[in-house]
């Protein structure tokens, strides 16, 4: 249907209300708007669905939910009766209609004769992949937008392993997304129908003790929290979400006396009041944490995202000032500190692994073969990081003890397959008094990595790229990389063009072509002479392409220097959708 037959199919829909028909009327007077919402569906990638919530095909909304679950349904039905027997495990996050859509993506569910365990409050979204493998479900399905402004929602989708949907199953679901009719072909019955019916099981305090108790197995040591306890303090903020509850009682278990909570942030607000964007990627998100911090003279800030699968830390400096750490320094810590400790506790497995995106540090594999430590690459995504743990673990080949990628994301421990900020915050905040009991903070942990293992610097640049006229853009940018690919950036020669789509390898100096492990995912890379590598991918999540600049010199100076000089060949990548 063109977007104008679309248009007329919602607006004569007897599934949508005068409110939701009125709003759709009010569109003709902004046709660009119109065409927005309705040129096609949202696209159903390995990250499920996200987007701006409204009315129309290509908005987050209660039928997009439900036609989504239909189709996911399907899917799980396919797999045969006593697949689909062993039910769906659901969960959501604090934004606007979250728990709405999810008790909409049950009744779908309970209409096709698919048990469901629905929280029965939001949660934190490494519980919702510990739900799944706990109960032994053949999925699992989350409500949230993680890190997105307050306008977006988002649906995540899980498979039985507790990782989010491999490729296959989410090109299935998409399939199906393109058969079935958004409104005649979906079932549904109403919410407080199906858990009257048994249809739907509530799950509370139970799966939150399963979790918590997994959670606290994995701290390496006590000792150094009870040193510091009086004189180590520390800020937390949720950003409203969901990690409100959870991660300070993990810390204060941890043995932290002096713990304080952001009390404007603890107050569960889908519309993130508090902030211009609950993203604590974004060091302007933590002005209030900062204020309190000041206040009562804390040495360490954490803050998770609202659906608690991300956390970022700052620390105070020498001067007195909160500095940020990076994802890809946070994990290098996190990483040394974990192999460390291990060791000490006679913890550490005989062959031990550790993964990272292949956008991250390459200073956390130096860390990781210095120290005895097997290191590979994944794609972006944990769904990635979960396929390569499971795959290793069942070959025998070795013990995955810790996962991350540069978006401040973490993985540790066997009950999860997802990144997990209340795990990744207990251990941070173990680290960080660790070195507190040793007179260091994690800056100086930091410096001290960097002279033993080399200097490392990164920056990861966001071209942003909204609406229909956006994703013709990135399309363009992608196909002008790969029909002339560089061989040179900013004076520096190129020494690999590697696509990862096809998983080729081209060596630029004899064109001598060869394959690589890795395929089937749209990401360019370019390592270049001075040991420097350019990663090129659209974002899955958001209207963006994201550029990866990973290098590596002979000092903190040099790195900034290649940062800085091919940053601007970055920013320059945007003039190739105009040519």
């Amino acid at each position: 249907m063109t977007y104008q037959q679309q248009y007329h199919h919602w607006l004569h829909s007897d599934a949508l209300s005068l409110e939701e028909k009125a709003q759709l009327m009010s569109l003709t007077q902004t046709p660009e708007e119109l065409e927005d919402r309705f040129f096609g569906m949202l696209e159903f990638g390995t990250a499920g669905l996200r987007g701006i919530m409204g009315v129309g095909l290509r908005r987050m909304n209660v039928h997009v939910i439900r036609h989504a679950t239909q189709a996911f349904a399907q899917v799980i039905l396919a797999e045969g009766p006593q697949q689909a027997a062993k039910g769906v495990a659901i969960c959501y996050d604090c934004r606007l209609h979250s728990q709405e859509f999810a008790q909409a993506a049950a009744g779908v569910m309970a209409a096709n004769g698919i048990p469901v365990r629905l929280f029965e409050s939001m949660r934190p979204t490494p519980e919702l992949s510990f739900a799944v493998r706990e109960y032994g479900c053949i999925a699992g399905l989350n409500v949230t937008a993680s890190h997105n402004p307050p306008e977006y929602n988002g649906y995540k989708v899980y498979w039985s392993d507790g990782a989010q949907l491999p490729p296959q199953h989410a090109a299935a679901i998409a399939q199906q997304m393109e058969v079935l009719d958004v409104f005649n072909d979906v079932k549904t019955m109403p919410y407080e129908t199906a858990v009257a019916e048994g249809k739907i099981t509530l799950m509370g305090k139970e799966t939150d003790d399963k979790f918590l108790a997994k959670v606290l197995d994995q701290i390496n040591d006590k000792t150094s929290a009870a040193k510091v306890a009086d004189t180590f303090t520390m800020v937390y903020t949720p950003f409203h979400g969901t990690g409100y509850r959870q991660i300070p009682y993990v810390l204060m278990q941890l043995g932290v006396q002096h713990l304080y909570c952001v009390p404007e942030q603890m107050a569960i607000d889908g519309a993130f009041p508090t902030v211009s964007s609950p993203n604590p990627e974004n060091p302007e998100s933590f002005a209030l944490a900062q204020k309190l911090a000041r206040e009562v003279d804390a040495q360490f800030i954490l803050g998770s995202d609202p659906d608690a699968d991300r956390v970022a830390i700052q620390v105070k400096d020498k001067d007195g000032q909160y500095v940020q750490l990076s994802g890809n320094q946070t994990g290098v810590l996190l990483l040394d500190y974990l192999i460390a400790a291990k060791k000490r506790a006679g913890t550490l497995p005989k062959h031990p692994v550790a993964l990272k995106s292949l956008v991250t540090t390459n200073m956390a594999r130096a860390v990781a073969q210095a120290n005895g430590v097997a290191c590979y690459d994944t794609f972006t995504g944990f769904k990635f990081m979960a396929e390569k743990k499971n795959q290793l673990e069942a070959a025998g080949q070795g013990e995955v003890i810790f996962s991350y990628e540069e978006s401040i994301g973490y993985m540790i421990g066997d009950y999860v397959r997802d990144k997990d900020a209340v795990t990744a915050a207990l251990l941070l905040t173990e680290m960080t008094v660790w070195y507190a009991a040793q007179g260091l903070t994690l800056l100086d942990a930091l410096q001290n990595l960097y002279k033993k293992y080399g200097y490392y610097g990164e920056k990861t640049l966001n071209l942003v790229m909204p609406g229909l006229e956006g994703m013709t853009q990135m399309k363009a940018i992608m196909a002008a990389l790969r029909q002339t690919p560089p061989t040179q950036i900013s004076g520096t020669p190129v020494v690999l063009q590697r696509d990862y789509q096809d998983g080729t390898e081209r060596k630029v100096t004899t064109g001598v072509v060869s394959s690589m492990e890795l395929s089937g995912s749209n990401v360019l890379s370019y390592p270049l002479s001075d040991g420097t590598t350019i990663v090129v991918r659209p974002s899955g999540t958001e209207p963006k392409i994201k550029v990866y600049i990973l290098a590596t010199g002979s000092s903190e100076a040099d790195c900034q220097e290649k940062v800085t000089r091919y940053a601007d060949w970055a920013a320059s990548l945007q003039k190739l959708a105009e040519t």
